[in-house]
């Protein structure tokens, strides 16, 4: 299914959207590639360091994807410092990562089937910098009880990781 640009490229830049990811390659045949992107008056170290705590919250909506819990607030010291296989987001784990740069989560499961997604801390010079994300997703399902899960996802999941983004983006400035 073809979404139109504000669900699969919101932010993205046509530069962005046509550079390779980590995530390339980690879901086979994929029903969906998105790009989310929000610009962040922060330095790219900051930011970096902003990505890594996904690895104990999703920044979403709290009460939707982490069990009611705040996304903690301040920095918490050593997340930085990542591994593959670390959970992440509560039901991801950590695939790839480039220290200062980029982290790459996956997940494979009955609920939200394959996905992979490469979060990038992007430069843009000293004071500022931009969250680039690329998310490959494929449905859990296949046939006919797969369109629930084909139509809802893509849109379900701009909402949430508008949000999230938009969560980042405010702390790292605030810290800034």
């Amino acid at each position: 299914m073809a979404w139109p640009t504000a669900v699969s490229e919101w932010g993205s830049t046509a530069e962005e959207r046509a550079r390779s990811y980590p995530c390339d390659g980690m879901v086979a045949e994929p029903d969906a590639e998105m790009f989310r992107a929000v610009d962040v008056e922060a330095p790219q170290p900051l930011v970096f360091r902003w990505l890594c705590q996904i690895r104990v919250a999703p920044y979403s909506y709290d009460k939707l994807d982490n069990f009611g819990r705040r996304s903690p607030q301040e920095l918490i010291p050593g997340l930085e410092e990542l591994e593959r296989g670390q959970r992440a987001a509560t039901i991801f784990r950590i695939a790839d990562f480039e220290p200062g740069e980029q982290l790459t989560i996956f997940h494979r499961g009955r609920f939200f089937g394959e996905v992979a997604c490469t979060y990038w801390a992007k430069r843009v010079d000293d004071g500022r910098s931009r969250i680039v994300v690329k998310l490959v997703w494929k449905a859990a399902r296949r046939g006919v009880l797969s369109w629930p899960e084909r139509l809802l996802l893509p849109p379900g999941d701009l909402v949430m990781m508008r949000r999230q983004l938009l969560n980042l983006k405010q702390l790292a400035e605030r810290d800034a």
